[in-house]
């Protein structure tokens, strides 16, 4: 069996990983030129721990990553509560934060010692498929195409995924109103290096700050400028990345259409409140690794797009209240993080 998968961010790279140490074929390819050094995702979850310890990953995401055992609420610079995120049962008790390019690399280095890797600048332009193979044709920078044949297609290229597109499966939804940011900082003596916290501000906004690694933080924010939405002091000493960006909240109306199959964001997208996109898509693709190794890829469609409908509706929920103008309902903020702090990180 020979598997392509098409994008090499954590969904990607944990399906090329999870395949490859069972023995299949895998080719991981991406039209980008090189590995980005930006982090977008920063909380791997108990679960995504739990999935990736098979191939060592996990261990080495843990020798680096900031683990956080619970949330801070403010409301502006008022520490209202905090709550911890030990969950019952669960021999886990932390949600552990660590740069995305960090989680990409620590699985690419899998992936290699599983006999595979990621090709670079080659970019899918079209697929076609039968009832045996998948034909696509790849483009490396414009210099020479080729047309290869696999068993399978894995598509993880993201929101305006190229395999979605070329098997038409349509990815309906809504976008959210406004703008939210993220800044990607160093900074020093923060008050809280290993904690989530979450600060409701004024006109229903919301700053986050999500520890990486030592003196290092996501802040992100529902307005423009999220280290100017932020009330606590922060003493940022370099800002590695900034912008603005728009959230939409969509779900691919199927997950497969013959031996083509979607995961990720090329699935799914909601907004970042309760960090669940990244550890969904690494929940997708080793769900879908396993079926291909026992034949039983028939399922997939239906039993992950049951979770992604699942999570988008907690996170829809949760930034509802966080959100709201209204302050009855704000109010309500710490019930939702007392009953679903493993959600949302």
């Amino acid at each position: 069996m020979r598997v392509l998968v098409v994008g090499a961010r954590p969904t990607g790279l944990t399906a090329g990983v999870e395949l490859a140490r069972q023995g299949v074929e895998v080719d991981v390819i991406d039209k980008r030129n090189a590995a980005s050094t930006w982090s977008r995702a920063v909380g791997i979850q108990p679960l995504s721990l739990e999935l990736l310890q098979a191939s060592g990953v996990s261990d080495a995401l843990l020798s680096e990553g900031t683990k956080f055992h619970s949330a801070k609420l403010y409301r502006n610079q008022s520490l209202l509560t905090n709550l911890p995120f030990a969950v019952p049962g669960e021999d886990i008790s932390f949600v552990l934060g660590l740069a995305q390019d960090r989680t990409e690399t620590h699985l690419r280095d899998a992936l290699e010692k599983f006999g595979g890797r990621v090709h670079y600048g080659l970019e899918l332009l079209k697929l076609e498929q039968t009832d045996k193979f998948v034909s696509v044709l790849l483009d490396r920078q414009e210099q020479a195409l080729s047309k290869v044949e696999f068993d399978y297609v894995i598509g993880a290229d993201g929101t305006t995924s190229t395999v979605r597109d070329q098997i038409g499966i349509a990815f309906p939804g809504f976008d959210l109103p406004g703008q939210w940011s993220i800044a990607d900082v160093d900074a020093e003596y923060w008050t809280h290096p290993d904690a989530f916290t979450l600060c409701q501000v004024d006109r229903g906004n919301v700053a986050i700050v999500a520890p990486l690694e030592e003196n290092r933080y996501r802040v992100i924010a529902t307005a423009p400028d999220a280290l100017a939405t932020l009330p606590l002091r922060m003493d940022v000493t370099n800002v590695r990345r900034a912008g603005a960006f728009s959230i939409s909240i969509r779900m691919a109306e199927t997950y497969q259409k013959g031996r083509v199959f979607l995961a990720g964001d090329a699935a799914h997208c909601h907004s970042p409140v309760g960090g669940r996109g990244m550890n969904l898509g690494i929940a997708d693709a080793a769900d879908l690794a396993q079926r291909l190794v026992d034949g039983t890829g028939e399922g997939y469609s239906k039993h992950r797009r049951a979770a992604g409908k699942e999570i988008i509706g907690k996170s829809e929920q949760a930034r509802k209240v966080i959100t709201s103008t209204n302050p009855v309902i704000r109010l309500g903020t710490y019930v939702t993080l007392k009953c679903r702090s493993s959600d949302l990180i």
